[in-house]
């Protein structure tokens, strides 16, 4: 009987720490109590906690929060993932872009940016195009997790790291220079990006993001349920400018929402484009 209320008050404190998370980050654990009992059984031992007390103990040390993210999040990425999408946007849709804005900088937010792998690429291939001067395509990369962006900002990457499985060898012979058994990327490419920590369900956090011309928030979604999903979808359209560019991960689709954005096919991927006609 003893294991039994005791198990019931372990599934209380999980459930409701799960709700915390789930307001936090969007992150929907309330359906794996089990899963999210192994993630956090870890840290909550060193603190010498109970999962009911760490909620408590969330309230009264914001700070954990950060720690917490870390352990939750999944930051698998790589350089040139889904490089359809990649070379549609720099070779289709900047030039387009371009054509449209003259003089003005192109603004393009690579939300959920993990380890930077992504938005390097983009500074890379836009240099590739040879069509872009210095200043003419502004990057700004952001996350929830801080310890991914302090990474990101070093440029620096193991040897051994999965984050070059698909880089092409030219980029990996122009662009980076080995460095204590890893390789660093080129400083005009790492100009090209500055990073910023944002919660993307943080809203008010996010007054350095304007007119935003491509969003890149590719494989976030499939961790939110829908009503969350409706929010960060909400959220990027406001940021973009009309007529703006969103991308998504290619096992996402918002055609269905119908949130302010049309689908764009192209030959060998799709993505979509804020209507021109709202704000």
């Amino acid at each position: 009987m003893k294991k039994i209320i005791g198990d019931n008050m372990i599934d209380h404190d999980l459930m409701k720490l799960s709700q915390l998370i789930y307001h936090y980050c969007g992150l929907n654990y309330s359906g794996r109590l089990l899963a999210l009992k192994d993630k956090l059984a870890k840290r909550v031992g060193e603190l010498g906690l109970s999962f009911g007390d760490y909620s408590s103990y969330l309230a009264k040390f914001p700070a954990e929060w950060d720690l917490l993210v870390e352990i939750l999040t999944i930051n698998e990425t790589y350089f040139y993932r889904e490089e359809h999408q990649l070379n549609e946007c720099c070779h289709t849709v900047l030039p387009m872009l371009k054509e449209m804005k003259g003089n003005r900088p192109i603004k393009i937010w690579s939300a959920a940016c993990s380890t930077g792998e992504e938005p390097y690429t983009l500074a890379m291939l836009i240099q590739e195009t040879r069509k872009f001067p210095q200043g003419s395509v502004e990057i700004i990369a952001t996350d929830i997790n801080k310890k991914v962006l302090q990474k990101a900002e070093t440029g620096w990457y193991h040897k051994g790291s999965f984050a070059f499985r698909r880089i092409p060898d030219l980029f990996m012979k122009k662009y980076f220079q080995e460095q204590n058994n890893g390789f660093k990327i080129d400083d005009s490419i790492q100009k090209m990006v500055t990073f910023r920590h944002l919660n993307l369900l943080e809203t008010s956090r996010s007054s350095f993001l304007s007119d935003i011309d491509v969003v890149f928030c590719r494989n976030v979604l499939i961790y939110f349920d829908q009503d969350t999903t409706k929010k960060v979808i909400i959220h990027l359209h406001r940021k973009l400018a009309p007529g703006g560019f969103l991308f998504l991960g290619h096992a996402e689709s918002i055609t269905e929402l119908g949130l302010g954005f049309q689908k764009v096919d192209s030959h060998k991927t799709f993505y979509y484009r804020k209507d021109t006609d709202t704000k």
